[in-house]
């Protein structure tokens, strides 16, 4: 954004002022939308976001609106555009905050902090920023809830709880990244007017439907072979249910052929299970993979598209060995997931020397196991872990959850634009990993294959849901929807 503002100011010659003007009457729109009767209460701060919301108090009083204007800190150091707001803001000058003088809001607008901010807010900010998230009224956001970080949805200290964020131009990183993406509420982006030809983000996008033209389905002049074949290893005794759905998934993603690679003593539960999929029983020590299983795991892939390796794997030492040692001898697209990664705990860098495309999945507890951070830390910072992690492994990195990450060793990095409760249930994850397995078995590209995954996921989760209500989705049902989640 500090960008496109430079370019539409300085090389298009858009007045800055015209620009705030728009930003503000777009924001005044959203707050009438969203107000409940009684006054509006403006709540700015010094910088170009106060300009905003003093537009947007202008604006409501000049069409006969109660818009209070309230200032945590004196205004007579505001400059440039902000400045020139303040000096036709017809009506009762800023009044400074004191406690209860949000009490009774139609609606509260949140015009503290913006886009440049980042670190934790202090005095008197932070202290306005208890007191809106203490009121009951709806908050609309200008940009950005304050007290989020804009490129990265961290937060540091107090935060503004929004109801709406009206953002202008363009959806900012942060508002979909958590911890951000729980504050903004629903985003509304306010067109500014600045022309066509601005720069375009190059740091990160959200996964768009547009991803979906990606998928390849079967020719007809096609085989079984041709559609895509995927090896699954994994699987241990009493832990056949991960592989399982990891196979089903794959097979109604669309592959062709699915082989499924498991311990033994687990292969005829296996056999049980999936009718389509052929099963094949490798060595095992005390019912899990071992090392000795890894040759016979590299012939299985010599025709395959892609091997997913992790689901069911289990954490005994031989079961570690059997992961790390497959991902070095594999030549072939490889996902790793659950078990798998924590196998390479401690240990991300080997797989740099990879010559085929990785994906890792790992969730917020497996990801801090492979870059050495806590739970809280990468829940914390989890744009940054996942870039880290894709780094240092030299793979695609997708971190799950609400706000799924999709993070390359260089270039963008793809964010999930929506999530659903209905998938926060218990075989998902290896639902996910075979549909991405799927994917690269069918010659898609890595970082497409995980952002197409993720985008399919959640439609096929939220068409689930529908049908069964959130609260009683199942992971076979997510199976069941993925033809629905594909489809354009």
């Amino acid at each position: 954004m500090r960008a496109v503002d430079a370019w539409a100011i300085e090389e298009q010659g858009v007045p800055s002022l015209d620009l705030m003007e728009r930003a503000g009457i777009g924001l005044a729109r959203a707050v009438v939308s969203t107000a409940r009767p009684g006054p509006v209460r403006v709540v700015v701060g010094k910088g170009n976001n106060g300009g905003d919301g003093l537009v947007v108090a202008r604006l409501l009083r000049e069409e006969g609106r109660q818009a209070d204007v309230i200032a945590p800190a004196p205004l007579d150091g505001l400059k440039g555009d902000a400045a020139a707001n303040l000096e036709c803001l017809p009506g009762a000058p800023p009044e400074p905050f004191e406690p209860g003088c949000l009490d009774g809001s139609g609606a509260v607008v949140d015009a503290l902090l913006g886009t440049g901010f980042s670190g934790e807010p202090r005095e008197p900010v932070a202290g306005a920023i208890a007191a809106i998230n203490a009121q009951d009224a709806p908050v609309v956001a200008c940009d950005v809830p304050s007290g989020v970080n804009a490129s990265t949805g961290e937060v540091a200290g107090q935060a503004v709880r929004a109801s709406v964020t009206a953002t202008f131009h363009a959806p900012k990183v942060g508002l979909y990244v958590a911890p951000g993406v729980f504050l903004a509420g629903r985003v509304e982006t306010v067109e500014i007017g600045i022309p066509r030809g601005a720069p375009a983000p190059s740091v990160a996008g959200l996964i768009s439907e547009r991803v979906l033209a990606g998928y390849p389905s079967r020719g007809g002049d096609g085989s079984k072979f041709t559609s895509g074949t995927v090896v699954v290893a994994g699987g241990a005794r009493g832990l056949t249910g991960a592989p399982t759905m990891a196979a089903l998934a794959a097979q109604r993603a669309g592959a062709g052929y699915v082989q499924v690679a498991v311990p033994a003593p687990a292969q005829a539960v296996l056999g049980l299970r999936l009718l389509e999929a052929m099963t094949r029983g490798l060595p095992d020590e005390d019912g899990g993979h071992t090392p000795a299983g890894v040759e016979e795991l590299v012939r299985m892939a010599e025709r395959a598209g892609a091997v997913v390796l992790g689901p069911g794997l289990g954490r005994t030492d031989a079961a570690a060995g059997f992961a790390r040692e497959a991902a070095q001898a594999l030549e072939v697209p490889l996902l790793i997931d659950a078990d798998g990664l924590n196998a390479h705990a401690g240990r991300l860098e080997s797989l740099r020397s990879r010559a085929a495309p990785t994906v890792l999945t790992p969730h917020a507890g497996e990801l801090g196991r492979l870059i050495d951070r806590t739970p809280e830390e990468v829940s914390a910072h989890r744009l940054a872990c996942a870039r880290e992690a894709a780094q240092r492994s030299g793979a695609i990195v997708l971190l799950k959850g609400h706000d799924t990450i999709v993070a390359a060793p260089e270039g963008p990095t793809a964010v999930s634009s929506e999530g659903t409760p209905a998938l926060a249930t218990a075989g998902t994850g290896d639902v996910l990993s075979g549909l991405i397995g799927a994917l690269l078995a069918k010659g898609v590209g890595p970082f497409e294959a995980a952002a197409l995954g993720t985008l399919a996921h959640v439609r096929a989760g939220v068409a689930a849901a529908e049908l069964r209500g959130v609260d009683h989705v199942i992971a076979g049902d997510v199976i069941d929807a993925l033809p629905a989640g594909l489809a354009m």
